[in-house]
């Protein structure tokens, strides 16, 4: 037992590597390769996650389940997952994101297929519950390695590459769930993402490291010599922090933290309304075939795609590594575009798709920045947890979009659906704007010298 709890563990620091030309080459291979490896597992996340969303109708017709029904199911999820999020970003400060990641992925997968056997709404309950919780286990390892492997100044267009992997998986989803229905049922549609899931995890295991300084590379701030919100100077190291430190005074006390995770809660009631039940709304509303109604809602994650890679781009390079402008800028169109979807009449099938395609746009846009901000403003020996918190925050709002918004489709029709989400917009602008020009939190982690400096002055 505590040797499978040891591969949980920090990989632990070797001796840093003298030759420049060596340690320039190590580390845009690794820099490349984490990228993508993260890009690849977080995409196969989404399939395990999003795979229930898809294959909704035929339960509901095979099973004879209700809106309410599917709206708690959607709400188990999103409430584990939030909880678990919160939970695996304190453990995964502390831990190796290579097993970490991976473990998560391979169990999620299991979950998906023992989802796809059952049949009863209890059976469904614990096994959507389950798949919620170890889904948690895959965003803070990658905003670990997002924040150990770029600096602040750059880390805005490396994040925001990473980010539009969930939109590669969403997007491809649809239409591996879609095929498996047409052709087969959406039982088939859980076991697909199902295996290639653990297949995933074992990848993770072959590709992913933890920090730099467990290859033998210096800190990512010595290496770009961009110390842009960090108090490292060169020659020094950073004390680590205990777990109560990293929860409590980076991130509890952390009034950023709270005020960009009551922005998330309201962002992904959003996010998650439009992405949950939209697909019923077209065919309910105006009358569009599945496979219609699935390629419609396929433009969103399109959408979001290029909305997350401009927010980060834009963040970067034309806001000086700023989130808070971006952030506002996205959610008041997120707001604009919102309406404007409601407003499009029946019978317009492409106005719907680039309806969907724009409100991705700007959705994804605060979706990825603030989590980038949570981040930057707490520490990034913090940066799981201090994601992990706002992304429960995050999912309870997402849960808020399951039973409760079914509850009032059902009571109050789509105009009531409409009604709530367009009123979560503007709430989160409210809590943005404050934000604007906010850069880094003051509160810094305690440095020492390094063993090369202390034997530089002492000799």
């Amino acid at each position: 037992m505590s040797s499978f709890l040891h591969l949980f563990s920090p990989a632990p620091h070797i001796e840093l590597i003298k030759d420049k030309d060596k340690v320039d080459a190590k580390y845009k291979y690794w820099r490349v390769r984490i990228l993508y490896s993260m890009f690849v597992g977080y995409m196969l996340y989404y399939f395990t996650r999003k795979s229930f969303t898809f294959a909704i109708p035929g339960m509901m017709h095979d099973l004879h389940l209700d809106k309410a029904q599917v709206g708690l199911l959607g709400s188990i999820l999103y409430i584990t997952y939030g909880i678990s999020k919160f939970a695996s970003g304190i453990l995964s400060d502390r831990s190796n994101p290579r097993y970490f990641m991976a473990a998560g992925l391979i169990i999620t997968g299991v979950c998906n297929i023992f989802f796809g056997m059952s049949s009863s709404l209890v059976m469904f309950a614990i096994f959507w519950g389950l798949n919620g919780w170890f889904q948690g286990f895959g965003w803070p390892p990658c905003a670990r390695l997002l924040t150990h492997w770029y600096s602040q100044s750059e880390r805005g267009s490396w994040w925001s590459t990473w980010n539009v992997s969930h939109n590669v998986g969403a997007f491809l989803i649809p239409w591996i769930v879609g095929a498996a229905i047409t052709f087969f049922d959406w039982r088939l549609a859980m076991y697909i993402p199902g295996v290639l899931c653990i297949a995933g995890g074992i990848y993770l295991i072959n590709r992913l490291r933890d920090t730099p300084q467990s290859l033998g590379l210096p800190p990512v701030e010595e290496y770009r010599d961009d110390y842009v919100g960090s108090n490292l100077k060169k020659g020094e190291v950073e004390l680590e922090l205990s777990t109560k430190e990293i929860l409590v005074d980076y991130v509890l006390k952390n009034k950023f933290i709270w005020m960009l995770g009551i922005a998330y809660f309201f962002v992904y009631i959003v996010r998650t309304g439009v992405n949950d039940w939209t697909m019923l709304f077209l065919i309910e509303t105006k009358g569009y075939s599945r496979m219609a109604a699935n390629g419609c809602v396929s433009l969103f994650e399109v959408g979001g795609f290029f909305g997350s890679l401009c927010a980060g781009w834009f963040s970067d390079y034309f806001f000086n590594a700023k989130r808070g402008p971006v952030n506002v800028i996205f959610s008041v169109g997120m707001l604009i575009a919102l309406v404007g979807f409601w407003m499009v009449p029946s019978g317009f099938l492409y106005l719907d798709s680039l309806s969907m395609f724009v409100i991705g746009f700007v959705i994804f846009g605060p979706q990825m920045l603030i989590g980038v901000a949570a981040a930057e403003l707490s520490h990034k020996k913090a940066a799981a947890t201090s994601t992990g918190c706002i992304g429960f925050m995050a999912y309870i709002g997402a849960a808020s979009a399951g039973y409760p918004l079914g509850i009032i489709t059902d009571h109050f029709g789509w105009e009531g659906f409409f009604f709530v989400m367009i009123s979560c917009c503007a709430l989160s602008v409210v809590m943005l704007l404050p934000m604007w020009s906010v850069t880094e939190n003051l509160r810094k982690v305690p440095t020492t010298l390094s063993k090369a400096s202390k034997e530089t002055v002492a000799s």
